[in-house]
C-alpha cells in the first residue's frame, strides 16, 4: 500500500514551545515513516524539521504578545503552490485558523482534499484580558471569533476537541457536533511522577521549609494573572509562612515580579527541573480560564501534586470537587486561599487528592491517541468517497 501524504500547516513548529506545539510534537515524534510521507509549512520553526520535507515562510511577530508570531503565505504563494503540487497531498492537516491555516483550508477545498484540525487554542477566551481597557471592543470581537471559527471549522472534515466544555462552546459558536471528536491530550507518567520528588530541592530555592504553592505557565494576561495576584495578597495575611513559587516566563513577568515580591521565581525551564518542582511541592495553583486543555494540570496530578484550580476553561472537565482537587469561582480569590488552606490542613484530604489525581493521570496515553490520530488520516483518505456519499 502507498504511503498517505499529509500538508501539516502550522504557524510555529519549535518544540517545547507551549503546550499546542508539544502535543505537535507528540504526533510528529511517532509519525510512522513506512506508512505516512509529511510536508511541514510553518512560520516559526526550525530550518529543517526532523528530516521531513519541510517549507518555512516569512512571519510577523504579534505586537500584542511578542512571544507569538504568524506565517504569511501570501508573502510565500509562489513557493508554497509549487511545493504543494510537486508534494501532492492525500490529506491537509491544520493547527490554526491562522492566515496559514486558512490558506490551508483554501487550497484543500479547491482540491477536494480532506482536512483535520486539532483545536489547540481558546482564542475567545484571551479577548476579555487584551481589550480589558477598551471593554467596548470586547463583545464585537467575541462575535467577530465565534463567526470566523464557525465557518472555519465548519469546512474541516474532523476537529479534535480536548474535552466536553469546549465541545459544548464550539456547538454554541455553531460549529457541526458531527465534525467533533473528543481526542484529549496524553501524560508522559515516566518523567511526571511522585517518584520524582526531592524536597531539598524547594528548600535550596525557598531558603526554608514552609509550605510550597506552585504556579506554572506562560506569564501572559490571559492566564487570569489578576487574580494571581489577589490570592498571593491573600495568603500573605495567612499566620502560616508559605513559599509562592512561580515557573515560567512571558510579557508580563517583570509586572509580576513586582506585584509578587516575596514570591520565588524560576523562570522558564525544562520539563525534568519542572517535575521535580511539581513531586516537590503542596498544593498547585492555576487561575487560568483560558486553556483548551490545560497541559500543566495533568502534570501536577500525574505528580501527586493536589491542585486547585478555576472552574472554567477545558482544565476544569479534570476535577472533581473534592474528590480529586478543588475547583473556584474564576475570579474570586478567597474561595482559591480557603481552598489552599485545607489542603495544607488536612493531610488526609491531601493524599486523597495526590492518589485520585494519580489515577485520573494514569488513563491519559499518548501512544493511544497517536494511534487514534493516525488511524483517523488513513481513514479519511480511503473512506472518502463513502463520506461525499453521505454528505
Amino acid at each position: 500500500m502507498r504511503k498517505v501524504k499529509v500538508a501539516f500547516f502550522a504557524d510555529i513548529l519549535v518544540e517545547d514551545f507551549d503546550g499546542a506545539v508539544r502535543t505537535m510534537f507528540q504526533l510528529i515524534n511517532r509519525i510512522d515513516t513506512t506508512r505516512f510521507e509529511y510536508l511541514f509549512i510553518y512560520g516559526a520553526g526550525p530550518d529543517k524539521l526532523k528530516g521531513f520535507d519541510s517549507l518555512k515562510i516569512p512571519a510577523i511577530t504579534l505586537p500584542i504578545n511578542t512571544n507569538y508570531s504568524i506565517g504569511l503565505p501570501f508573502l510565500a504563494q509562489t513557493r508554497l503552490s509549487n511545493k504543494l503540487a510537486q508534494f501532492g497531498a492525500d490529506v491537509i492537516h491544520i493547527a490554526t485558523p491562522s492566515f496559514l491555516g486558512n490558506f490551508g483550508l483554501d487550497y484543500a477545498n479547491r482540491h477536494g482534499l480532506p482536512v483535520i484540525s486539532i483545536y489547540h487554542t481558546h482564542f475567545i477566551s484571551y479577548v476579555d484580558y487584551y481589550f480589558k481597557y477598551a471593554p467596548v471592543f470586547i463583545k464585537g470581537i467575541k462575535q467577530r471569533i465565534a463567526l470566523g471559527h464557525k465557518s472555519f471549522y465548519n469546512r474541516c472534515d474532523k476537529v479534535y476537541v480536548p474535552s466536553e466544555s469546549i465541545k459544548t462552546e464550539l456547538w454554541e459558536m455553531g460549529i457541526y457536533p458531527t465534525k467533533m471528536k473528543i481526542w484529549k491530550r496524553g501524560i508522559d507518567t515516566r518523567l511526571f511522577s511522585p517518584d520524582k520528588r526531592d524536597t531539598g530541592l524547594i528548600q535550596r530555592l525557598t531558603n526554608n521549609k514552609n509550605p510550597t504553592i506552585i504556579f506554572a505557565s506562560r506569564l501572559v494576561w490571559e492566564k487570569n494573572l489578576e487574580t494571581l495576584f489577589a490570592i498571593y495578597d491573600q495568603m500573605q495575611t495567612r499566620a502560616t509562612p508559605l513559599n509562592f513559587l512561580i515557573v515560567g516566563d512571558g510579557i508580563a513577568r517583570q509586572t509580576c515580579e513586582t506585584r509578587m515580591k516575596k514570591a520565588i521565581f524560576t523562570g522558564k525551564i525544562d520539563h525534568q527541573h519542572l517535575s521535580v518542582l511539581y513531586a516537590s511541592a503542596d498544593v498547585f495553583l492555576f487561575p487560568s480560564v483560558s486553556e483548551t486543555y490545560g497541559n500543566v494540570v495533568v502534570e501536577a496530578m500525574a505528580s501527586g501534586l493536589p491542585c486547585v484550580i478555576a472552574d472554567g476553561g477545558g482544565s476544569k472537565d479534570f476535577i472533581e470537587r473534592g474528590i480529586n482537587g478543588f475547583k473556584c469561582s474564576p475570579y474570586n480569590a478567597a474561595d482559591y486561599a480557603e481552598k489552599i488552606d485545607l489542603i495544607l490542613n488536612n493531610k488526609p484530604l491531601s493524599a486523597q487528592f495526590s492518589t485520585e489525581g494519580l489515577q485520573c493521570s494514569k488513563q491519559l496515553s499518548w501512544d493511544q491517541l497517536a494511534q487514534t490520530y493516525f488511524d483517523d488520516v488513513n481513514s479519511l483518505v480511503f473512506k472518502q468517497p463513502e463520506q461525499l456519499v453521505l454528505a
